[in-house]
């Protein structure tokens, strides 16, 4: 699915959810979210500072919130209620793209071996849109907030997003799946295709109060994919038979989990009635 197509998608389920929500009163915000991102892959060593400073993309997105706290029929607050005045059900669309390059002590300058020259010229990247929703809870109450009784407010959430993501992988030594540019391990593990995938999201940050109107927001975020292919490699000893077709495949207990990502994002929300 193209960028033209998600952003369809979204401005249609944004719509089409203010659009109910407003019949009930509910008041709206929209904004948008910037950041880096800590892409946790197939590519590097697990638990190397190296890989997970290294393999950092950079992510943008559109968010939009349904605020039940505030009746914007009447420009009054709703009802009060526990629900009315703790949470906010959150929608967005996002975009980031990662560049991956195998990092760590197995490509360190002294390693000279041929798998480590293969490891060193193997590079990939992955392009990955996704859309979904998340209940976000704010501990404190959103009126007062809203009221300027204090200035910052904190928050978790927790949802369900939807992903498309455009995974590339090659060798700088020549096709890749051939004894002179992959190891044996990642023989059969490579995709170049886009394919979609479900995914949980689970954030916590705080909201800065910076008008009667605008919020400055700080958001941590973790995503984890129920798919190992998002980066386009996924090492795996049954792959690597069915590929040579000999039996001696290569077991990789290192592959532990599915594709995830560290967001740190920082964002501006606007209150729109």
């Amino acid at each position: 699915m193209n960028t033209r197509t998600l952003l369809v998608v979204f401005l249609f389920f944004a719509v089409a959810k203010q659009e109910v929500f407003s019949q009930l009163g509910f008041s709206h915000e929209v904004g948008i979210i910037t950041g880096p991102i800590a892409f946790y892959s197939d590519f590097g060593q697990r638990f190397d500072f190296e890989t997970n400073t290294g393999n950092v993309g950079f992510g943008i997105g559109l968010v939009h919130y349904i605020n039940f706290s505030y009746s914007a029929d009447c420009n009054c607050y709703s009802r009060d209620t526990y629900f009315n005045d703790h949470f906010k059900i959150r929608s967005e669309i996002d975009y980031h793209k990662t560049n991956f390059e195998h990092l760590g002590e197995w490509v360190d300058p002294d390693k000279t071996t041929i798998t480590a020259d293969q490891l060193r010229a193997m590079k990939g990247s992955s392009t990955v849109f996704d859309i979904g929703a998340q209940l976000e809870f704010f501990p404190m109450s959103i009126r007062d907030f809203a009221a300027g009784a204090y200035r910052i407010a904190p928050f978790g959430s927790f949802g369900v997003h939807w992903v498309s993501f455009d995974p590339e992988v090659y060798s700088e030594l020549g096709p890749l799946n051939t004894e002179g540019t992959t190891p044996r391990k990642y023989f059969g593990s490579f995709q170049q295709e886009g394919d979609s995938t479900w995914s949980i999201v689970m954030s916590t940050g705080i909201r800065y109060k910076l008008s009667p109107l605008s919020d400055l927001m700080l958001d941590a975020r973790w995503q984890y994919y129920f798919s190992n292919w998002v980066d386009g490699l996924n090492p795996q000893q049954e792959f690597n038979e069915q590929f040579l077709g000999d039996g001696n495949g290569v077991p990789v207990p290192e592959n532990k989990a599915n594709d995830w990502i560290f967001w740190l994002n920082i964002g501006y929300i606007y209150y729109l009635d």
